[in-house]
């Protein structure tokens, strides 16, 4: 649904609920080579956050157009309790160097495939030659732009040949008889596992906030965005709706953007110039704080946002 949509003027019957949540559940989502996200069970829908909010029981008399109205005004303005009176519950199948991230959000209920008592998944996410990325210049932490091709194709056919030495390794272990706990210690990151993954409709959207963001590396924000579109948004469309319009495609500004722009447009109307500035000119209108640093990722930031909105030049 886009930010322009609208989720529509007429509640579900609970049958019409119970038949769109059974199309749902148990319908795998595919992601990377290997993974996928499906719904197991959920408790609620956007009428649950309303409820919650109005502290009633049962729907009343409201119409949808006021629901969807408390639910953007509840969002809007940070406010997380109605959102976590709605519980959602998944299946996952993820490269565990992409778990690893995952379970940094520590506000879900998770029981995750053990190899200790099973034998490893007998998959591991591999890379095409397309996909090789360079380090990103300008963030320790993430991507940049795609490798060549060539060399693509040789990084790829090293992976193969490592992942298969390694899974072959791991086999041994087994059929000498090495406890499961330990043969699967030289097991590689790219190695599948599964999990339930249960958590409520507030640290979800926190999660997928984060995670669906253009800073969040490429492979969890695959996941993130199967989750959120093929899932969260048929079963929460008020909410959903909501909360591209207020987290995903918004903006915030600091005190001291606002100072940044304040200066702008008095400079601006001193010398009648209309937007977008120049470079030159934030530059003298940038914060005190900021100026005689080399570098500063805060002004950074905060000049890319003024180029958003078409304050400064791109």
């Amino acid at each position: 649904m886009s930010t322009t949509d609208s989720p529509g003027d007429s509640r579900q019957t609970p049958e019409q609920r119970l038949q769109q949540v059974n199309a749902l559940r148990w319908q795998k989502f595919p992601v990377l080579d290997d993974g996928f996200v499906c719904l197991v069970d959920v408790m609620g829908d956007d009428s649950s956050v309303v409820q919650a909010a109005r502290v009633s029981y049962g729907e009343g008399t409201r119409r949808v157009s006021d629901d969807r109205t408390l639910i953007r005004y509840l969002l809007r303005h940070r406010h997380t309790t109605p959102f976590e009176m709605a519980e959602i519950k998944f299946l996952v199948r993820v490269p565990m160097d992409c778990w690893r991230q995952w379970v940094r959000h520590r506000t879900a209920n998770i029981n995750e495939y053990s190899t200790r008592y099973s034998l490893a998944i007998d998959a591991a996410q591999t890379t095409s030659a397309e996909e090789w990325r360079t380090q990103a210049e300008t963030n320790r932490q993430g991507s940049g732009d795609p490798l060549p091709a060539e060399l693509g194709q040789r990084l790829t056919a090293e992976e193969k040949q490592l992942q298969d030495q390694l899974r072959g390794v791991y086999q041994s272990r087994i059929e000498t008889g090495v406890a499961r706990e330990q043969a699967r210690k030289d097991l590689p990151l790219s190695t599948y596992t599964e999990a339930y993954w249960k958590i409520d409709l507030h640290n979800l959207l926190h999660f997928l906030a984060l995670r669906m963001d253009s800073h969040a590396q490429l492979e969890i924000r695959q996941y993130a965005t199967a989750i959120g579109q093929q899932i969260v948004a048929p079963l929460f469309p008020m909410v959903w709706e909501a909360f591209l319009d207020y987290r995903m495609n918004s903006a915030t500004l600091t005190r001291l953007d606002i100072g940044v722009i304040q200066r702008l447009m008095a400079e601006a109307a001193r010398q009648n110039a209309a937007p977008p500035y120049t470079d030159a000119a934030f530059m003298a209108a940038q914060d005190p704080a900021w100026q005689g640093l080399s570098r500063s990722r805060e002004r950074d930031e905060c000049r890319q946002r003024l180029q958003q909105f078409g304050i400064l030049e791109s």
